[in-house]
């Protein structure tokens, strides 16, 4: 008895599909394009030349993905922002080393491509490159029949940069005295969505219709903050050789407890103050909603500062003022002391 013959098609792979995304994706892409780029997206490897100006170049690369905010893009059809939130979470590391980032890949996976979705997340991925100043040179669309549930999908992002040598950003200059600068963070960014959820479920249907002036799922769904071009432009003007930015964290998963003692030196500790900085509707809400304590909230949400800035005292002004010239929000939220028996961030 004959069957009838299968096709990739029928075991749930639209090649077709998938061409018709590189199609889309290709005028979304050629808007990233920058300086090194050799080859763009098409081809089985992408082509970066770095940049001549560079003396001696280090690559500073990272990887990331949304994590579990992507449950609720589902679940509200938010697609088309999750792509910044992608980019930021690989760009802002990169950043931290002082290195202004190149190139950015990206990998989407879901059981079934529905070509529209797929266009709104790349072209927030875009976005997100073209207001990092890198270019998104390639990625991968990966089809994968029984692996996500339908209107499912998942991301990772992969993002490399350069530095010179001489100017990488370690902490090790970083000492008791220098001033901890805090910048706005533009709401929860893309950590701490498990517990963000919980608080929806706990909610039930008693959300407000506004945090801080935006409608619920856009303030609880808010792109992650692009830092790379205000703080590239405080690096130049103020380079830790000349006791300007010594040290740069990156507020993601563990906020400020556990982000900011990645960049200092043994024996020193970040000591900041309570309300010293201002405390949003949103991040108010989730406290109330299921009754987080202090700590709780400290360890896993930026809670308002999505980057910290840490400066040496005499120009700590200088900086601040960069950076607001640059649209930073920027707030003087502590000092580096020694750090004791102590924690290496303490609260007070």
């Amino acid at each position: 008895m004959s069957q009838t013959p299968l096709s990739y098609k029928d075991a749930g792979v639209d090649i077709d599909a998938g061409d018709a995304l590189v199609e889309r994706i290709k005028p979304l892409a050629k808007k990233t394009m920058r300086e090194g780029v050799l080859a763009g997206i098409g081809g089985f490897g992408a082509l970066f030349e770095v940049p001549k100006r560079y003396r001696e170049p280090v690559l500073v690369s990272g990887t990331d993905g949304v994590g579990t905010k992507l449950k609720l893009t589902f679940e509200w059809g938010m697609h088309d922002t999750v792509g910044i939130d992608l980019v930021a979470m690989s760009v802002n590391d990169v950043l931290v080393q002082g290195a202004e980032p190149l190139f950015f890949l990206d990998y989407f996976a879901c059981g079934k491509l529905d070509v529209d979705t797929a266009a709104r997340v790349v072209g927030g991925i875009a976005r997100g490159c073209e207001l990092s100043g890198c270019a998104l040179i390639g990625g991968e669309t990966a089809e994968m029949p029984g692996m996500y549930p339908p209107g499912e999908y998942d991301l990772a992002g992969f993002a490399v940069g350069a530095v010179e040598k001489s100017a990488i950003l370690t902490g090790r200059e970083v000492a008791p005295g220098d001033v901890v600068l805090g910048l706005a963070s533009s709401g929860v960014h893309s950590n701490g969505f498990s517990l963000v959820r919980k608080c929806l479920e706990r909610a039930g249907a008693s959300l407000p219709a506004t945090l801080d002036g935006q409608p619920f799922r856009e303030a609880v769904m808010a792109p992650t903050r692009l830092y790379v071009k205000p703080v590239l432009a405080a690096l130049a003007q103020h380079p830790a050789a000349g006791g300007g930015i010594k040290a740069l964290a990156h507020i993601t998963g563990g906020g400020l407890l556990e982000n900011i003692p990645r960049v200092l030196p043994e024996g020193t500790a970040a000591h900041l103050k309570a309300g010293s900085w201002p405390r949003t509707e949103l991040f108010a809400w989730l406290q109330q909603t299921a009754g987080i304590a202090d700590q709780e909230m400290n360890r896993t949400f930026n809670n308002g500062i999505g980057m910290v800035v840490v400066v040496g005292a005499q120009q700590a002004q200088a900086v601040a003022a960069t950076l607001r010239a640059q649209g930073e929000s920027v707030h003087e939220i502590g000092v580096i002391a020694e750090r004791g028996a102590g924690a290496p961030v303490v609260i007070a």
